[in-house]
């Protein structure tokens, strides 16, 4: 049979209140259900090491559909045999993304293509990472960590990963600019995460943007994660889990038509078990659209991804995968921002489609290509070996149109050329062991690893830009009309790119030792080390710039958890990260995170966090409820004034961080959470920045996915029905440069005028907060079709997703409402 390794599994705002209100009326929820679930059923210790099982004689035929589990007593008939999933036993979370537990989808599985880290019948909520390095399951880790799967992605319409981002609390969205690449970018706790993105467990450097067809999951590590991650991470990390090859054979099929933005999209996933030794799985994805809202913007997509399982012997596993994406469409990087009003143009001035692109010049190309090799081997039952082998290349190409310098009473606006060519390769390779030890009534699991990557980068940019009006070249800028853009200005040059690129490497050698003791599943004590040789050198191809920066990053972290009840666990927790020079890989500068001769003198910015809370799992332990308190404080912080880089700035974030997963009953699922911060700059060469709280992060967040079962009301099946909906707010974010909310102006720190509304120093930028919600009904048509119809942006909201830190920003917009009409089959 195919088991161990075959799935890889700010304040003053009327709607701060609001948020506030809605998290108060959740929490006390929550607090009222526990008292009745103290006494929950639970799960009974048992060991969950590799499979005992012998492979089996055949594959399987094509299943039958399944129906689905009974929730509550399929969990309870599995827990003699899964439950030791809970314990950590090594091998319970397998290296390369294997299966959870014993590998293989549990027996109690809903469906052939279930996610295998998920509860059975809460598929909103994730029991344990896919990660090695988490022995426990996220009851017992000593952190806040919020997993999205596959059927929250489903229900959240997130196709990308970009979206992800956009619907969940706590999680800030980035803009690209001059210095740093446009894709997927990031904002955790405060901290800027566009270069702490994995994939199955290594790192993807250098900015992308992603697709979502080939997700499993996606895990958000909240707070500094060096031990785990290595450099960065002082606000998280992000982990894209990919799907597996499984051992049950399953044909998923999707197409989407879009209404609003004409979307187009087809994706399939099909898993084959070929021998009892031998699997494979691919997933394809066709993907054409506009977006909802915004007039000329386009977005293609296509890619394949595949995985491949061999089980030569019983104790061996290899897993190879390969995955491609390409995308192609006209960008959007924004529209311009009203300095008079402090708002951006849309906001009751130009019709929110308006587009200040070039359709004769601009474009946008992404490809990513990453194929990986993982062997895991089973010494014995206590003894776990594991390798994976990463190699990957990722393009990034562009020419937009950014606004700038836009006149409310001339009725103008600048619009400058925006153009990165930039291509990313990375080999990496990890291998570490996990043994699994008892002293006494102690049970002890022991990762050990290390890691060797090197990371290439070659940056540059497009010349012969200059547009074309009456026959004259104007240069790379031209001023428009703010009201009747300059979309069909004539372009007759052929861009090139310039032949004096950027070039990054980067090579790193870690080591890591993490250990996490567990009396008696009480109490629980986790603690690691890692340190990293981090060097990097920049220059140009012509020598003309040269810079290079070498580090050793020594960081740690230690957690203790005590479980006054099976079903909850208070815990305490501290940890360190370091984010050398250069870590930013598609930074120009040093304000971007960039190496240059000015920044390659600076020691690394130094992270250290400390987080106290509680998590529970209620209702017969398919919801999980997390509540905590953090605090990160960082020492040796970059930043630029008036030309100057200097090295040792220091601020602070902390907040409160309330989640909700999984099921409340039977037919009622949730996800969501409210993420309050405050921060503050208490260091900076800028004495006026003092005192400022950071710039371009929402300090107050809320979402909420809920979905209801309520076909049993028609006299069907309950699963026949199901309505839902999500609801989402972000509070105004402030504008500014390097870290501080001053408005985007850089300037010395002697001799500075009074701040006033005519010089707007230190009066930030502002983009307004926003509510959006979003719902979705879905009807099951016999036993393998289903059909959904979705919202998005149901109320037609003009929402900003984020803006450019200078004093005279663009902003980027959200898509306006967008539906969609659904149709999936399963066999």
């Amino acid at each position: 049979m195919l088991t161990q390794s075959l799935p890889r599994t700010r304040a003053g705002d009327l709607t701060s209140v609001k948020a506030l209100s809605v998290a108060a009326a959740l929490a006390s929820s929550v607090s009222a259900s526990a008292l009745a679930q103290s006494a929950s059923t639970t799960l009974p210790p048992v060991k969950v090491d590799a499979p005992q099982e012998k492979p089996r004689a055949a594959a399987p035929a094509k299943p039958k559909p399944i129906a689905a589990a009974q929730p509550h007593p399929a969990r309870h008939a599995a827990a003699n045999q899964a439950s030791g999933q809970r314990r950590g036993a090594p091998g319970a979370s397998s290296a390369g993304g294997q299966g959870a537990g014993s590998g293989g989808l549990p027996i109690f599985a809903t469906a052939p293509n279930a996610n295998p880290y998920a509860d059975p019948v809460a598929p909103y909520k994730v029991d344990r990472l896919s990660s090695p390095k988490f022995t426990e399951p996220v009851l017992n880790t000593p952190r806040t960590i919020t997993v999205l799967t596959k059927e929250v992605l489903d229900d959240k319409n997130a196709f990308t990963l970009r979206e992800i981002g956009r619907s969940t609390a706590g999680v800030t969205l980035g803009t690209g600019e001059g210095g740093n690449a446009f894709g997927d970018r990031f904002f955790i706790r405060g901290f800027d995460v566009r270069n702490d993105i994995f994939v199955d467990g290594v790192r993807d450097p250098g900015v992308s943007i992603r697709e979502n067809f080939y997700t499993e999951q996606v895990e958000i590590l909240r707070g500094p994660g060096s031990t785990f991650a290595g450099r960065g991470t002082a606000g998280g990390a992000i982990n894209i889990v990919t799907k597996q090859a499984t051992d049950r054979d399953f044909v998923e099929l999707k197409a989407i038509g879009g209404f609003s933005d004409h979307m187009k999209r087809v994706t399939a996933d099909v898993n084959k078990v070929i021998s009892p030794i031998l699997a494979v799985r691919v997933n394809a994805l066709y993907h054409d659209s506009n977006v909802a809202g915004r007039s000329f913007v386009t977005d293609y997509r296509d890619g394949v991804a595949g995985s491949v399982v061999f089980k030569p012997i019983e104790d061996l596993t290899l897993t190879a995968q390969y995955t491609h994406v390409y995308q192609n469409g006209l960008p959007d990087f924004g529209v311009p921002y009203n300095r008079v009003w402090n708002r951006p143009f849309p906001e009751g001035v130009i019709p929110r489609s308006n587009w200040y692109g070039f359709l004769d010049r601009d474009f946008q190309v992404a490809m990513q290509n990453f194929g990986t090799f993982t062997a895991h081997y089973r010494y014995n039952d206590n003894l776990v070996f594991d390798n994976r082998f990463r190699q990957s290349r990722s393009v990034l190409d562009y020419i937009g149109s950014l606004t700038g310098s836009a006149d409310l009473f001339a009725s103008t606006v600048r619009i400058g050329a925006q153009s990165r060519y930039q291509v990313v390769n990375t080999l990496d390779n990890q291998t570490e062991a996990t043994l699994k030890v008892e002293t006494g009534p102690v049970k002890h699991a022991l990762v050990a690893g290390v890691e060797f990557a090197r990371e290439g980068v070659t940056r540059t940019n497009y010349q012969g830009l200059a547009s074309e009006l009456n026959g004259i070249p104007t240069g790379n800028t031209v001023t428009c009309n703010l009201y009747l853009p300059c979309t069909y200005l004539p372009f007759l040059n052929t861009p090139y790119r310039n032949t004096n690129p950027t070039r990054i490497a980067v090579d790193t050698k870690s080591g890591y030792l993490i250990e996490t003791a567990n009396y008696q599943d009480v109490v629980i004590v986790n603690g690691g080390a890692r340190f990293d040789d981090y060097n990097i050198t920049s220059r140009t191809e012509t020598l003309s710039t040269f810079a290079k920066s070498h580090s050793g990053l020594f960081n740690w972290n230690a957690g203790v958890v005590f479980k006054p009840l099976p079903n909850v666990s208070a815990y305490a927790a501290y940890a360190t990260s370091a984010t050398p020079v250069g870590a930013e890989l598609d930074g120009g500068a040093a304000n971007y995170g960039g190496l240059n001769t000015a920044s390659q003198i600076f020691a690394p910015q130094l992270n250290k966090a400390a987080e106290v809370g509680l998590k529970w799992e209620l209702f017969d332990r398919h919801l999980l409820a997390t509540a905590a308190f953090f605090k990160t404080d960082v020492s040796g912080a970059r930043e630029v004034n008036s030309g100057t880089t200097t090295g040792d700035a220091s601020y602070y974030v902390q907040g409160v961080d309330l989640e909700v997963a999984g099921n409340i009953t039977d037919k009622w699922m949730v996800l969501g959470g409210i993420v309050l911060m405050d921060s503050r700059v208490t260091s900076s060469y800028a004495r006026t920045n003092i005192g400022l709280q950071l710039a371009n992060i929402a300090h107050e967040s809320f979402s909420l996915l809920s979905k209801y079962k309520f076909g049993d009301l028609i006299g069907l099946a309950p699963n026949a029905l199901e309505f839902g909906g999500q609801a989402i707010y972000r509070s105004r974010i402030y504008g500014g440069n390097n870290i501080v909310a001053n408005g985007g102006t850089s300037f010395n720190a002697f001799g500075l005028p009074t701040p006033t509304s005519t010089n707007f120093l230190n009066v930030p930028t502002i983009l307004p907060s926003y509510w959006r919600f979003d719902v979705f009904a879905e009807a099951k048509i016999g036993q393998n079709i289903t059909m959904k119809f979705s919202v998005n942006n149901l109320f037609d909201r003009t929402i900003y997703d984020a803006f450019y830190q200078t004093a005279t920003p663009f902003a980027q917009m959200s898509p306006g409402r967008s539906v969609y009409l659904e149709t999936s089959i399963l066999f």
